[in-house]
């Protein structure tokens, strides 16, 4: 009989607590960060957090069929607005980049490497990965950019529902879904995304979850959404995965880094907003929607986040997918200016 490692129960039982308190506080976005400050809170308290790979998977392939299963024909119709908001999206990556590199070297006296790294909007492990190839100072990268995240979880929901109402969700404008059909998605977005993760694809589960239901809504093949305890228990094991990633950050980090995290994440998230004022008046879409799209958190977060507010998911989706690899990108060139 498997024995449940001490640290998993008590992050699963933290997560769901945390994400149930929330959701019942009527907090935007609330399964997620109500998970993730609950598991931040007790891996705080040094008791031992996990989150085991599995459910991870499972978790994050759950949100990409959420995210498909409101994918349609008219994805298609809208792919001249959304180039538009793509371009302007990548600008506002190497502006936050700068921005933050800046603020970084000059006000907080990193070296220039590190600042560039820990400003980086995305792609976490990759930023953390070059800084321990020897660029940078890898402990700072991490902290800084653990500091985004948990932040950004926090932030951005309810930021987004004080600058612009978020749409109303329609309640029972579809059926749920089989859970056969429900379990034959998430088996196959799972292998695939395992496929995706050995190839080193950012977000290999969330992306197979979503191309996977997607294909299948747009085929006919599938029905409906994904059960809404489903994406329940997704959301609060999304936010255990985030708070968990805090039991790595020490007392020490936390004194010498926490205000120049602060000071990038500020600047990150201004710099995301006029970019997304911008956008929003050119493209006539709603401003809320596209911030969060613009949003400089994780792509799992930030996705979760879109679908829970009830934004375009297939607009959301494709704009931090298409953050992703536009960092790819641009973070080693901006090593070398």
């Amino acid at each position: 009989m498997a024995v449940i490692h001490p640290g998993t129960f008590a992050t699963v039982v933290a997560g769901f607590a945390g994400a149930a308190l929330a959701a019942l506080a009527g907090i935007p976005a609330g399964p997620l960060i109500g998970s993730t400050m609950a598991v931040a809170a007790i891996a705080a308290l040094r008791v031992r957090v996990a989150v085991p790979n599995p459910v991870r998977d499972l978790a994050f392939a759950a949100i990409g069929v959420s995210l498909g299963s409101g994918i349609d024909e008219r994805l298609f119709d809208q792919v001249a607005t959304w180039g538009i908001s793509l371009s302007l999206l990548v600008a506002s990556l190497l502006v936050t980049i700068l921005v933050g590199r800046l603020i970084l070297a000059r006000g907080y006296g990193l070296d220039r490497q590190t600042a560039t790294l820990a400003s980086a909007p995305g792609t976490m492990s990759n930023a953390i990965a070059i800084a321990v190839e020897g660029h940078g100072d890898a402990t700072a990268v991490m902290f800084l950019q653990l500091m985004r995240l948990l932040v950004l979880v926090v932030a951005v929901p309810p930021l987004a529902v004080a600058l612009d109402s978020p749409p109303a969700i329609a309640e029972g404008a579809s059926e749920a879904m089989s859970l056969p059909v429900l379990a034959a998605l998430l088996l196959v977005a799972v292998a695939i995304g395992a496929i995706g993760t050995r190839l080193g694809l950012p977000a290999a589960n969330l992306l197979a979850g979503m191309v996977v239901s997607a294909g299948g809504h747009s085929a006919g093949l599938v029905h409906g959404l994904t059960p809404a305890w489903v994406t329940f228990a997704a959301f609060a094991m999304t936010g255990a995965v985030l708070g968990s990633r805090m039991s790595r950050v020490t007392p020490e980090q936390v004194g010498r880094y926490a205000i120049a995290g602060l000071a990038v994440v500020g600047a990150a998230l201004v710099v995301s907003i006029g970019f997304a004022v911008l956008a929003s008046a050119v493209t006539g879409l709603p401003f809320g929607q596209v911030w969060i799209a613009y949003a400089p958190g994780g792509v799992e977060a930030m996705a979760a986040i879109g679908l829970s507010l009830g934004y375009d998911p297939a607009y959301v989706a494709v704009h931090h997918f298409a953050r992703i690899f536009a960092l790819v990108l641009i973070v080693p060139i901006t090593l070398r200016l």
